[in-house]
């Protein structure tokens, strides 16, 4: 008797269990859910003096759970990502001697002859970044200088260092605040990654197997797949791009949109300002990677 009540009572705590990891989970107001999963990548080029060029991309995932179980899942596979990121943003910080700020979804940054700069996406709000960087850079012994802007939407401030000055711009876009840090070096660039005077200018390129198209200022530029894949690489490798991949434009605030085939149309906004040179470059996982290259 007392097996057969040890049987239905370990079949209904099983029922009991099944039936709440069936559960439907209630989105959350904001539509913040869990960390997924997160894709990292790199590429290192040297050139004939020895001096190093790194390229660094990674992207976070959101995991959406629906069920109970699928929310457990989601949980577990958050500790494992946040190690990841927690490595990769050591790397980056170490490589290029730049900060990532906390919480970040996307994030490019770049060490070559010609420029350190680190590109972040974060939904953390404009005030909260800001105060991270004003905490991080000032540990570093980088002092603050004159004049800086500091609005609801946005904030431009340059840090004097032991090398050269380095630039620090937010801007608030939709849901999330979009951080560039960089400090230029004294290394020239080619003629392929200069930009025009008083101008910008963007690179683009596409990692992935499927053909792509960027508009931007109302130009459509298709893109084959893996064409100017290596755009990052170094100077020599963005300066071998056709002219269809590349564009001059005035400085300013433009719409870019990204297609790739099969998949959803995806839009940003995107800020650039005069003598700076872009990469737009179509990950492999099919999101679009700014990153400042001069």
């Amino acid at each position: 008797m007392k097996s057969r009540t040890l049987g239905i009572s370990l079949v209904g705590s099983l029922v009991a269990a099944t039936a709440v990891l069936a559960i439907p989970v209630t989105p959350s107001p904001a539509g913040a859910s869990p960390t997924g999963e997160i894709h990292t990548g790199w590429t290192r080029t040297s050139g004939s003096d020895d001096h190093g060029d790194v390229t660094w991309w990674a992207v976070k995932g959101r995991c959406t759970p629906e069920y109970v179980a699928q929310r457990l899942l989601c949980a577990a596979i958050s500790v494992l990502t946040e190690a990841t990121s927690r490595g990769f943003e050591a790397k980056v910080s170490a490589d290029t001697g730049l900060p990532l700020p906390e919480g970040w979804v996307l994030t490019t940054a770049k060490n070559s002859p010609q420029i350190n700069s680190v590109y972040a996406e974060t939904p953390r709000d404009l005030a909260a970044v800001l105060d991270f960087y004003r905490d991080a850079l000032g540990k570093r012994g980088w002092a603050e200088n004159d004049g800086a802007v500091v609005a609801p939407d946005r904030a431009v401030i340059t840090f004097t260092t032991a090398a050269r000055p380095v630039l620090l711009r937010l801007s608030r876009q939709n849901d999330k605040t979009v951080a560039e840090l960089s400090r230029r070096k004294f290394a020239p660039a080619t003629a392929g990654l200069l930009p025009k005077p008083g101008q910008v200018r963007l690179l683009l390129g596409n990692k992935t197997d499927e053909a792509a198209v960027i508009t931007v200022a109302e130009q459509a530029i298709r893109l084959a797949a893996h064409a100017g894949e290596k755009l990052t690489d170094s100077d020599a490798a963005a300066g071998e791009l056709p002219d269809g991949q590349r564009i001059d434009l005035p400085p300013g605030k433009y719409e870019v949109t990204l297609k790739v085939e099969g998949g959803k149309v995806q839009s940003r906004e995107f800020e650039v300002a005069a003598s700076e040179t872009w990469g737009l470059l179509v990950g492999t996982d099919g999101a679009l990677l700014p990153m400042r290259l001069y």
